[in-house]
């Protein structure tokens, strides 16, 4: 039996993509995670995580003090090893000054100088391929290994109950969640509107998001008056309704989430719904496409201004946003109807 300690304070579908790599670990001794707060909610009840220590670095941990503080509380577990998920200097140190003598990360990372262990970063991977080969750097491992997992739990699934019968939801009708936003401005599709109404016919939209999200969200929604089944309402906004795991939840209980590339694809990986990105100043190749069944990408794959950035840029640097205006909602509308 072996302990060990993950460090992953990035964004949230990083976390998310993390899991495989918990529950590998898992097998061999107990884990402990490093993340966020907000990514401390999505990993709750994870059955392979034996306890989630919150990392606030922007706020209430911010600076040396936080910084030491956290450390010391580390050193009191005696770790066996590091798996540095986030590969900063930062977090690299964190290990260090936590009396972890074994620190595994990516050869590529800003924090190798700290590293006893590196392990080749493989582009041609998925992202969360790459991270599991920190656990077992000599294997390309399968489809399967890689799909991450969430595990909501009564609360998340009483809360999704609530909703749905509240907009009398719980029939046959097929559900289709909708993700609109994005904290990238390049990345969101803007054509969510359209999309909603070409799908209000056939299912019911549930439109996800943030609270911050909720105009955005009650935009697609509107966009779908008098075109629904039997006078019922075409879609209905669950921006800032539930937590992180309660959306994955409610994704769960869909027939297909059509997203930009941002964290929804990744919870739509970990509970298995198929899922259709849309991609714009990103690609698929970057690693960080949906890992759900019967999923697929969307892409202008014949412009060669494409990728443009790794994350997306605020603004087009080309000025023309070619990337995501060419992708027509009804081709999107398509591939839905065919999973429905």
């Amino acid at each position: 039996m072996s302990s060990s300690l993950v460090i992953q304070t990035s964004f949230l579908g990083d976390t998310v993509l993390t899991t495989p790599l918990i529950a590998e670990l898992a097998k061999r001794g107990p884990v402990d995670v490093v993340t966020t707060p907000a990514s401390a909610s999505l990993l709750a009840n994870h059955p392979g995580v034996r306890s989630l220590i919150p990392y606030d670095k922007r706020n209430s941990d911010r600076g040396v003090r936080g910084f030491l503080r956290l450390a010391r509380r580390l050193r009191g577990f005696s770790y066996d090893a590091a798996y540095m998920a986030q590969g900063s200097l930062r977090s690299a140190a964190l290990a260090m000054a936590g009396g972890v003598s074994r620190r595994v990360g990516f050869a590529t990372s800003a924090g190798r100088p700290l590293y006893s262990v590196k392990v080749e970063y493989r582009e041609d991977l998925h992202h969360a391929a790459r991270l599991l080969r920190l656990a077992k750097p000599d294997a390309v491992p399968t489809a399967t290994e890689i799909r991450p997992r969430l595990y909501p739990g009564i609360p998340e699934r009483g809360a999704v109950d609530r909703f749905l019968a509240l907009h009398d939801a719980l029939s046959d009708a097929p559900l289709v969640a909708l993700a609109p936003a994005s904290v990238w401005g390049t990345k969101s599709w803007p054509y969510y509107g359209e999309l909603a109404r070409e799908l209000a016919p056939h299912a019911l939209v549930v439109v996800l998001g943030s609270a911050e999200d909720a105009p955005l969200a009650a935009q697609v929604c509107a966009a779908t008056a008098g075109v629904a089944r039997d006078g019922a309402p075409g879609a209905v906004s669950a921006a800032g309704v539930f937590t992180l795991l309660g959306s994955a939840e409610l994704i769960r209980r869909c027939h297909v989430l059509v997203t930009n590339d941002s964290a929804p694809q990744h919870l739509a990986s970990a509970v298995d719904t198929p899922t259709i990105t849309i991609f714009g100043p990103t690609v698929p190749a970057f690693g960080f496409g949906p890992l759900a069944r019967a999923s697929s990408a969307v892409g202008i794959d014949t412009l060669s201004c494409r990728p443009c950035d790794r994350h997306g840029p605020q603004r087009c640097p080309l000025g023309h946003w070619r990337c995501m205006r060419e992708i027509a909602p009804r081709d999107v509308a398509a591939r839905v109807l065919a999973i429905l």
